[in-house]
This record gives C-alpha cells, sequence and structure tokens, in this order.
C-alpha cells in the first residue's frame, strides 16, 4: 500500500471513530444538565416570604433534577449584591436567581447597575404573587377606601400613609395610589414592617399600604381595617375586601411577585427543562397549599411572560418614580 493510500485510508478511519464518539457523546451532553448541585441566590435574608418560597421550590427542584438544591441569602442593595453574584455566575443552569418585582424597582432606580437587568438575566417563570393592601386602624374614621380619599381632597396634604423604605414596592405603590386617586397626601417612610405596624397601631400614619402577608394577623385580630387590596383581583385570603380598581381608583393596580431566573447565556434546553420542573411543582397541591399558608397565589408562567412581566414593571415603576421625584440612587 502506497502512502498515499495509507493517508487516505487512516483520514477514513479516524472520521469513522470522530462520528463514532461524538454519537457516544451527544446524549451524554444532551444529560449533562444537572451535572452537580444547584443553587438559588435569594436576595432576601432568612425567613421571609421570598426566601421560603424559593426553599418550598427548591425543595421539588431537588427531588425531579436529582440534584440538591441549595438556598444562598445574600440580601443587601436593593438586591444587587444577590443579582451580581448571578450575572457573573457560570451559564450553565446551576445557579439560579429569586427575582421580583423589587428588581424591577432597582434598575429603575438606581443609575449604574453592576448588570444590565433585561439583558443579563434570562427569567424561567414567575413563582407567585403577593397581594398589597391599603391599611386603617379599627377605630379610623375612615370606613372606606372612598372616605381616605374623600379626605385627602378636601385637605390637601394632610392624610398621612405610611409604607416601608423609600423605594420598596410598598411605598412606590403609595405613591401611585396618590397618583392613581389624584389627590394629594403625605409618604412616610418607615424602617421595615414592624416599624410600619407599630405606627399604623399607634395612629402615627392614618393609613397604611403593605403586602398583605404580614399585616393578615393584625386585620383578622381586629386591629386593622383592610379598605382594599391591589391586586387585579381579589385576594383569596380575604375575599371580601374589593380592589381598588372595583372602587374607582383605576389605575392602582400593584403586585409583588417572584421568579427564578438564570444568566443570559444559559442553553435554551436547561431553561425549558427548568421552566418543566418549577410548572410541575407549582402545579402540585401540597406545594400550592404551602404557598398559599403565606398568602402567596402559586402562579407558573413561561420564560417569555416572565420576561415580559419584568420589562412592564421596569417601565411602569420607572415612570411612578419620575412623577414622585424620587432621586435615582
Amino acid at each position: 500500500m502506497n502512502l498515499k493510500s495509507w493517508l487516505s485510508r487512516r483520514t477514513l478511519m479516524g472520521s469513522a471513530i470522530a462520528m463514532a464518539c461524538f454519537g457516544l457523546a451527544t446524549p451524554a451532553m444532551a444529560q449533562a444538565f444537572p451535572g452537580k448541585a444547584l443553587r438559588i441566590v435569594v436576595p432576601f435574608a432568612a425567613g421571609g416570604a421570598g426566601d421560603l418560597t424559593a426553599r418550598i421550590v427548591g425543595a421539588e427542584l431537588t427531588q425531579s433534577l436529582g440534584q440538591p438544591v441549595t438556598i444562598e441569602n445574600r440580601p443587601g442593595a436593593g438586591g444587587v449584591v444577590a443579582a451580581s453574584t448571578v450575572a457573573r455566575a457560570e451559564s450553565d443552569g446551576h445557579t439560579l436567581f429569586l427575582m421580583s418585582n423589587g428588581t424591577a424597582v432597582t434598575a429603575s432606580l438606581y443609575k449604574n447597575l453592576p448588570y444590565d437587568t433585561l439583558k443579563d438575566f434570562t427569567p424561567v417563570s414567575t413563582l407567585g404573587t403577593f397581594d398589597l393592601v391599603v391599611l386603617v386602624p379599627a377605630d379610623s374614621p375612615h370606613k372606606t377606601l372612598g372616605d381616605l380619599v374623600a379626605f385627602a381632597k378636601a385637605h390637601p396634604s394632610k392624610l398621612n400613609i405610611g409604607s416601608i423604605n423609600i423605594g420598596s414596592t410598598q411605598n412606590l405603590a403609595a405613591e401611585l395610589f396618590k397618583s392613581s386617586a389624584d389627590m394629594e397626601a403625605q409618604i412616610v417612610p418607615f424602617n421595615g414592617t414592624p416599624n410600619l405596624i407599630g405606627a399604623l397601631r399607634g395612629k402615627q400614619v392614618d393609613a397604611a399600604v403593605e403586602i398583605l402577608g404580614p399585616a393578615l394577623t393584625q386585620i383578622k385580630a381586629g386591629a386593622f381595617r383592610a379598605l382594599a387590596v391591589t391586586g387585579q383581583k381579589r385576594s383569596t385570603a380575604l375575599p371580601e375586601v374589593p380592589t381598588a380598581v372595583e372602587l374607582g381608583v383605576k389605575g392602582f393596580v400593584a403586585s409583588s411577585w417572584n421568579a427564578l431566573a438564570v444568566p443570559s447565556k444559559t442553553p435554551r434546553d436547561v431553561v425549558a427543562r427548568l421552566n418543566k420542573d418549577i410548572n410541575a411543582a407549582l402545579a402540585k397541591p401540597d406545594v400550592r397549599k404551602k404557598l398559599a399558608d403565606l398568602n402567596i397565589d402559586p402562579d407558573g408562567s413561561t420564560p417569555e411572560q416572565a420576561a415580559e412581566l419584568l420589562a412592564a414593571d421596569i417601565k411602569r415603576w420607572g415612570a411612578v418614580i419620575e412623577r414622585a421625584n424620587i432621586p435615582k440612587q
């Protein structure tokens, strides 16, 4: 056999071996996810509703993916610390970010972020929504939302509405209430929910806008009266309380939500697998009950729907921040 024939034969044999190896490797590569433990980076301290949601869903993913899913709490800077951690992580689906409407607020409130909220993350699925509620003390003279609005219009800037920190969802929802009702009111921020609840009980403020969950015990104990919820529909926890829109305050729709996201270059098949398993978890009756007990309405989605929600909230809360003249940080 001459050298040319021998080289040709070696080339053909090499090609055949390479093709065979590729054929063997393709299923292995397709099955590479998940190849190790996963982590969900949470921008909140342990014990809150967002953290507990991540833990409930993470436990289900541990079962369906066959790999442990750990929760990494990285609170601070309006979620920037946690988001930066995930934005820099490897795009292989093993690091997820518990995104929320707070992520959208931060994108609108901060001038310079170390990441691009819309470009550096791929939302996988929403997890659930949290109702917000307009509260007054039980013995308040304002018996209805209409009474509250009428007082504010009759006495410009005399109505005090409490919320938590400036730039929080609750704070921006209070600002949205003002603009939607076309009324003047003073928004008084407090450092955290316990301080806000204490201020409302002590009548340091006339009303408050807060997430329903932390206020529900006080409502059911008779300390507070819920005038309206601010979601698209009535809350299952307080079905007798109308929405603000039902009561005539058009445009006053504000809900808190959370979702899971991954770095933007994560392969589409990995995103699809995660989306499938997340939605399967949210469909389980025991998971739904656990979330309902936290006053969270389980609500999965497609990646596209989650991305649309994030973009819409960035635009909406950005407009609220601008109208309220809240300085960007």
